[in-house]
């Protein structure tokens, strides 16, 4: 059974890492792959700066067999004002073909943030894809090819502190007017957590939807330093929230609740608490330093 030493545990005691190979060794059949560099289409580099992860020969795999390795490069992932819906369009002559390349597309998001809008947009549509969804994931594709060695970088030294940000863009879905939540968490300089979601209820205001989005994004701060802790890591400060929307900072604020607001208490409550007990700090930013707006909608190129 070959493995890497690098998937199974991480340690800087070298003798621990020499008895428990003698362990493993003693109980199974196996050989030790030595340091991790390549896995399941992920690839993985070091240097005293830290680790990269990247998925070219995957990128370049899924692009040779769609038949795109010649195509013109794209800018961007997706138009910007493209609108997609269950009703637009002619449908797919072979729909597995679009499901199997939405499924590739949703495991190359693992390396690569600035695609998983467009690839959460376009996994909506899988039971009935239309021609635009095909053309859309065909697009993805051309955009890819522009760097597919492109991928993530954790920092070998940075300061533990989380920071993230956070965004919504109010009833976005064309077929059921849900809003779509976006976050973007770092640890120091390093991405380590992100996520682009459709709301699961639809939010009759945009100030529902984004206290909706905010207690989703503090909810994974609390997991991730439970998960430090874990690890013998103490995270000592407060985890910054960055957010755009002054009525969500001004809710945070105020304690008094009024017919509203009312069906937002309980994300109020929790996200409160959370800023009370020292957990979180929450920042208000200028909409064009918001980061998770690659979550939440497609930008154009500048």
């Amino acid at each position: 059974m070959p493995f890497s030493m690098g998937i199974w545990m991480k340690s800087n005691d070298v003798d621990a890492i020499n008895i428990f190979k003698q362990f493993l060794d003693n109980k199974f059949k196996h050989k030790d792959l030595g340091t991790l560099k390549y896995f399941l289409g992920l690839e993985v580099a070091r240097n005293t700066k830290g680790l990269s992860l990247c998925q070219r020969k995957y990128t370049l795999e899924l692009l040779s067999e769609i038949g795109l390795l010649a195509s013109k490069p794209a800018n961007i992932p997706m138009e910007q004002f493209a609108k997609f819906s269950n009703s637009i369009g002619e449908d797919v002559p072979d729909p597995a073909l679009y499901r199997r390349l939405i499924g590739k597309l949703l495991y190359l998001t693992l390396t690569w943030p600035n695609i998983c809008y467009a690839v959460h947009k376009l996994s909506q549509f899988m039971a009935a894809p239309k021609v635009p969804h095909l053309q859309a994931a065909y697009r993805i594709l051309k955009y890819l090819k522009r760097s597919p060695g492109q991928g993530l970088f954790l920092f070998a030294e940075s300061e533990l502190k989380l920071k993230s940000n956070y965004d919504t863009n109010w009833a976005a879905c064309l077929d059921t007017r849900r809003s779509v939540s976006g976050f973007c968490i770092f640890l120091g300089d390093s991405l380590i957590s992100w996520k682009s979601k459709k709301q699961h209820v639809v939010s009759r205001s945009s100030t529902k939807s984004e206290y909706r989005a905010m207690a989703i994004v503090t909810s994974e701060i609390v997991w991730l330093i439970s998960l430090f802790k874990t690890f013998g890591l103490e995270h000592n400060q407060a985890a910054s929230l960055y957010y755009d929307s002054k009525v969500a900072l001004y809710t945070t604020t105020n304690p008094a609740y009024h017919e509203r607001t009312k069906h937002i208490e309980v994300d109020c409550h929790f996200i409160r608490e959370k800023i009370q007990a020292g957990i979180i700090k929450a920042f208000h930013v200028p909409l064009r330093h918001q980061v998770a707006d690659f979550f939440t909608k497609a930008l154009g190129h500048k």
